[in-house]
């Protein structure tokens, strides 16, 4: 058999094997997948915003003691957002202390991130590991545990407590964050600051440190909404102290007043104008790039 029967042979095998509206089937499952996953996510999406829509509805609600029914639409609610008792209060401790909080977490996190990238020293290894703990640990036990340590160290617990736990487990957030940014820096941009006869110093402030900017941010933001958040830490720290989050659960058991969901709506709301801004600024900072 010559060598052009054997390949029209062959041809003709697969013509035979491979079924005329096989083409169509798989353009039919293209189609299929094409359509399924943008609806998975469209009602994903709605599943999650539904709270938030209503606590944002239910914000205008003309509630009495409770904000459960409907009772009609006011605006009383935004422009005496204080007149609940404990709700500014509340919401002042928690921006206190996820302020302070963030601040040293991110000083402190940044530091550590660098340490652990740039330097080899002993127990590197195991410090890494050590990181990570406070993120994989449950809060009950994390919250339990620096209790117990306040306790025994006969540290009365408040504010200082509250933001010396939340500093805790929020510099394990930083530390990853920021050793990401940290180790994907191009190593030849700071040894061309150094063969510029710069200083260690104007090094790191003038081409490290911008460089680090986003990636810091990035791990402010997180450590901030993390602290902001949270319940349970906080609830075994705090003492007589009270925060937004504590106040909610605490209102919980005799119904939530509107001025809660208030504060809830505009936060989320101010998130949301973070977020739209800064995905405005990078996108307007790319195209003044790709102009010059």
């Amino acid at each position: 058999m010559s060598t052009q029967e054997a390949a029209a042979l062959a041809t003709a095998g697969n013509a035979v094997e491979t079924p005329a509206g096989s083409g169509r089937g798989r353009k039919r499952d293209s189609n299929f997948g094409g359509w399924i996953l943008p609806v998975y996510t469209a009602v994903a999406l709605l599943f999650l915003l539904i709270p938030i829509a209503y606590t944002f509805v239910f914000s205008f609600n003309r509630s009495l003691k409770s904000n459960i029914s409907w009772r009609g639409f006011t605006f009383d609610n935004w422009t005496g957002v204080c007149k609940a008792q404990g709700v500014c209060e509340a919401v002042g401790n928690s921006l206190l202390v996820g302020v302070i909080a963030t601040f040293l977490a991110t000083v402190l996190g940044t530091m550590i991130a660098l340490a652990l990238v740039r330097y080899r020293f002993r127990f590197r290894s195991a410090i890494s590991l050590l990181l990570f703990l406070p993120m994989a640990t449950p809060e009950v036990v994390l919250g339990a545990g620096l209790a117990a340590e306040f306790l025994t160290a006969g540290v009365q617990k408040g504010l200082v407590t509250i933001i010396l736990a939340h500093t805790m487990f929020c510099i394990s957030f930083v530390v990853v964050t920021v050793k990401a940014r940290v180790a994907s820096l191009d190593p030849a941009l700071e040894e061309a600051g150094r063969d510029l006869y710069g200083s260690p110093g104007q090094v790191f402030w003038r081409i490290t440190f911008p460089l680090l900017v986003p990636g810091i941010v990035s791990a402010a933001l997180l450590s901030f909404s993390l602290s902001f958040d949270d319940f349970i830490i906080t609830n075994f720290n705090s003492g007589a102290e009270t925060t937004f989050p504590k106040f909610v659960y605490i209102a919980a058991a005799r119904g939530i007043p509107a001025e809660a969901n208030v504060v809830a709506s505009a936060v989320f709301v101010l998130a949301l104008v973070v977020v739209i801004v800064s995905q405005v600024s990078a996108a307007a900072r790319r195209r003044r790039l790709a102009a010059t």
